[in-house]
């Protein structure tokens, strides 16, 4: 059974449980942050909804260069606008696992910027540090977010406080 095979499954908790928490982000609340080093609820929510595009691209290119490379940031404005985007590129990523093959996930592959190195590995690891844990993380910030303002906070991996999983 190819790697693809097993990461599937994995992906697809990440990403459900990812569109639960950006669908639960009330709007009214863009330039919210819960510190002033804090990055505002509208562009950590863009960006929780626009990294499974860079998970794509570790997919399937050799590298990429964040000076080279420029992505306009997605804003949230609306659940159904930020959950559309996130929709459409979450199937692209998970086509995209279904499709690398497991010596596809021991090429190297390379970040950077304005050919400064930041990492170089496996497609392999960089698939999962720098997307799927990546994502994991800033998925838990807007956690925080949420529950700073007051919204329910979906349960991940078990039960939060306020979705008890039938517990």
């Amino acid at each position: 059974m190819p790697l693809s095979a097993f990461l599937i499954p994995e992906l697809k908790s990440e990403l459900k449980a990812t569109r639960t928490t950006l669908e639960r982000i009330p709007s009214g609340h863009s330039n919210f942050k819960p510190h002033e080093k804090s990055t505002p609820l509208d562009k950590l929510a863009g960006h929780v909804a626009q990294l499974c595009s860079f998970g794509s691209s570790i997919l399937t290119t050799p590298s990429f260069d964040f000076g080279v490379t420029r992505t306009v940031p997605l804003l949230f404005e609306s659940s159904e606008q930020i959950l559309a985007a996130f929709d459409t590129q979450a199937a692209q990523v998970e086509a995209d696992l279904a499709a690398t093959t497991d010596a596809a996930f021991e090429e190297t592959w390379s970040l950077s910027f304005n050919n400064h190195p930041i990492f170089t590995g496996t497609r392999f690891a960089a698939y999962r540090a720098m997307f799927l844990n990546h994502l994991i993380h800033h998925r838990a910030q807007l956690g925080v977010y949420l529950r700073l303002l007051d919204a329910p906070v979906p349960a991940t991996y078990g039960p939060s406080a306020d979705d008890r999983m039938g517990f």
